[in-house]
């Protein structure tokens, strides 16, 4: 069932970062905190939640709320990449 951008559970589902949990340690990461993601771009925002993911890596819905920290090329194809973007992940305060 579709429920539209404007609904919470879309919004949640974007702003929520899927993280493993070896990294959420290293970070020292509690319930509830958020996380910092940056490029060279810029930086959001989100929540975390231990994700199925590989060790260094992070998994985040596509989703308005990431635009921020994809860069603007494009490479011919008019959509830019929202995959293999190396971010610093810091936890935020």
């Amino acid at each position: 069932m579709h429920v539209g951008k404007d609904s919470p559970e879309y919004v949640e589902e974007i702003s929520t970062l899927r993280m493993n949990l070896k990294d959420i340690e290293n970070l020292e990461l509690q319930e509830g905190d958020r996380v910092r993601l940056a490029t060279p771009h810029g930086s959001t925002v989100l929540k975390f939640k231990k994700g199925d993911v590989p060790e260094g890596m992070v998994l985040i819905a596509y989703g308005r709320v990431i635009n921020p920290i994809v860069g603007p090329d494009t490479q011919a194809t008019g959509m830019p990449d929202y995959k293999g973007i190396e971010v610093e992940v810091e936890r935020y305060v």
